[in-house]
């Protein structure tokens, strides 16, 4: 295995980055299955011909990826579930090419609608806009994750037929960023549409999870509604302690 560590020093890409991708491909070939401990700094510089540095940099690169997890004492481990960080806002597909994986969807509904109530009072539309409403399962690698309900406005997506996999790159391609997002997290039992379309047993529990992402100036860009597969999802947050008044 060591000659698939052979990095290219003439790369301008940085040996830690490089490196990253190697077990990366590891991963996502598994080679290196879930629950599986890596092998430790000292022994992956040897391989790669690399210092423990650049080691350490591709590590916690995979960290917060969220297909490494370190345990302290322990060692580092293949993450056995995905782990999606909540202070990060970034697309499906964004998260799943992050981590080699390649996304995918089955689409179930894609389509210029008249508004909900509930869409046109999260989008803040105005009386006669439509949106563009997408429905679909989202896969990784073939495998479905979760099950999504998107919408925007017709005025940002003038088109369901822009978007082909990811909603993001389809509104950046039109100018448009969501740069901050509001997201509801609910634990929940799976509905048997919902059980079927994840290949999960009904009632298996399951994260219910809205958003409604917003540009710079603060206008509503995108309201979606989403059913994660619990066996398969953390979602984890950071918490830091508030130093700006004295505490006891």
């Amino acid at each position: 295995m060591s000659k698939d560590f052979v990095l290219d020093a003439k790369n301008p890409t940085p040996l830690y980055l490089q490196l990253a991708d190697r077990l990366r491909h590891f991963i996502r070939a598994g080679e290196w299955r879930p629950g599986e401990a890596v092998p430790g700094e000292r022994e992956l510089a040897g391989l790669a011909d690399v210092s423990r540095v650049t080691v350490r940099k591709a590590i916690e690169d995979l960290v917060r990826d969220g297909l490494l997890i370190q345990r302290q004492g322990a060692g580092t481990f293949v993450a056995g579930r995905f782990e999606q960080p909540l202070s990060i806002l970034a697309g499906f597909s964004e998260d799943m090419q992050a981590r080699g994986l390649r996304p995918g969807s089955k689409w179930l509904e894609k389509k210029l609608a008249r508004p909900t109530p509930e869409e046109a009072m999260a989008l803040a539309l105005s009386p006669g806009e439509r949106v563009v409403r997408l429905v679909r399962v989202r896969t990784a690698d073939g495998k479905p994750l979760a099950l999504e309900r998107a919408s925007v406005s017709e005025r940002y997506l003038p088109s369901a037929e822009m978007v082909s996999v990811s909603l993001y790159e389809a509104l950046k391609a039109q100018g448009y960023r969501a740069v901050r997002a509001l997201q509801r997290l609910r634990a929940d039992l799976a509905s048997p549409e919902e059980a079927r379309l994840l290949a999960i047993q009904p009632d298996s529990a399951i994260l219910h999870i809205e958003r409604r992402a917003f540009m710079s100036d603060g206008t509503p860009l995108e309201f979606t509604r989403s059913a994660y597969r619990a066996d398969q999802y953390d979602f984890v947050a950071e918490l830091r302690v508030d130093l700006s008044e004295d505490r006891v």
